[in-house]
């Protein structure tokens, strides 16, 4: 606690003290005074959206031009750009490419691969990538080697090369071998605790299936499901052992709430299997009420879907991208309301209207709003601006 205190007392007087202070005062006076305006904005015109987009994209650009060796970082206001982190430019790998195949870029398209010819380069001989930033040298972890599979497997899909389906099925090889009998991962997870958001390591795993038709990828993905779906979810929707913390366990942030979501949705799909469409539905369902009622979700959530905290940026996005595929999924037009108005809020938010804004921080989203929130403060993570662009493509698309 004390130590929380002195990290914030540490950020604010720095912020207030520096050009950061402009961003500061940007966020109070959205927040605390036309709180309304920013909530119950108007949806942004196809312009708007496409500019929106084109800004997150290319934000996510400057932050692999950040660093020299093709990952991604994130901004910080008071250490500014960190290292390249290994597990977020795997997944932002496919963002890039979706965005280089419809604007017909073959740079960006470039900047995807280069990114992904970096990540082979820095696997782990078992198979697995390392946690947090590539500075960190940290071990192997279940859930970063996961979302680079994504990486791969999308860059693979446009080039070909056996480098980096091999490195995929190398992953998918290792996670496979490190899964604990009962389906779950806990000897190189994060805190070495079996999390439900695995549901978002069970994707990569039915991607491998689909790519390379390896039964063991899909049947070690649902032995994990089964264990989520039957062991963890309560009948209200809410899903136990899902923060990632341990203090916080109880309480999960919408971040890690979305990325179950998502996985248990999308594995449904793919394995045609209502079972976990249902789960999905359930939990997703309770956070389009809360949202369509108060215009805005908290950053964490109770065994009772009671909210606390500020906003977590990235997590509502993820909540958009999750209704727009129930809506595609289901035919059903309410998910995707739920969803443009979503995206309205955020487009609103991305938009500062600051004079002369730093090329670091413009197109980018906060980690929380208002800025001073707990999640990631002071800061714009890469992965808030990767999904938020994610929800606007996939707006888009469906429109």
């Amino acid at each position: 606690m004390l130590r929380s205190l002195i990290l914030y007392a540490r950020y604010f007087l720095f912020t207030v003290f520096s050009a950061g202070i402009i961003y500061l005062i940007k966020d109070f006076y959205r927040y605390c005074l036309k709180r309304n305006r920013y909530f119950k904005g108007l949806h942004p015109g196809e312009k708007q959206r496409k500019l929106a987009i084109a800004h997150a994209v290319n934000w996510l650009l400057r932050a692999q031009s950040a660093n020299h060796d093709g990952g991604m970082g994130s901004f910080h206001l008071v250490n500014k750009w960190t290292a390249s982190y290994p597990e977020t430019t795997g997944y932002i790998i496919p963002t890039l490419l979706q965005y280089a195949s419809e604007k017909n870029d073959s740079n960006i398209a470039e900047s995807a691969i280069r990114a992904a010819d970096w990540l082979v380069e820095i696997q782990r001989p078992p198979g697995g990538w390392q946690g947090g930033r590539v500075n960190e040298n940290r071990p192997p972890i279940v859930f970063n080697t996961a979302q680079i599979i994504r990486g791969m497997i999308a860059v693979y899909k446009i080039t070909k090369s056996p480098k980096h389906i091999d490195s995929a099925i190398k992953a998918g090889d290792w996670l496979c071998s490190v899964q604990d009998k009962e389906g779950t991962w806990t000897r190189h997870a994060l805190m070495k605790r079996a999390r439900v958001y695995d549901s978002y390591v069970d994707l990569p795993l039915l991607m491998l299936h689909k790519e390379t038709g390896i039964e063991k990828f899909k049947n070690h993905a649902i032995l994990n499901l089964n264990w989520i779906v039957e062991e963890k979810q309560l009948e209200n929707g809410w899903f136990e052992d899902c923060d990632n913390t341990i203090k916080r366990n109880y309480k999960p942030i919408l971040h890690t709430i979305a990325y179950t979501i998502d996985g248990l949705l999308e594995s449904g799909i793919y394995l045609n299997d209502r079972k976990y469409i249902e789960a999905a539905k359930k939990a997703a369902d309770v956070l389009k009420e809360k949202f369509d009622r108060d215009g805005f979700l908290h950053g964490r959530y109770d065994r009772d879907w009671k909210g606390s905290e500020h906003m977590i940026l990235t997590g509502c996005a993820q909540m958009s991208i999750v209704w727009q595929k129930i809506a595609h999924y289901a035919g059903n037009k309410t998910y995707a309301e739920s969803a443009r108005r979503m995206n309205s809020l955020l487009a609103n938010l991305q938009k500062r209207n600051i004079r002369k804004e730093s090329h670091d921080i413009m197109g980018a989203m906060n980690g929380s709003f208002p800025l001073w929130g707990r999640y990631e403060p002071f800061a714009y993570p890469n992965w808030a601006t990767k999904y938020f662009a994610d929800a606007m493509m996939l707006e888009e698309n469906h429109e």
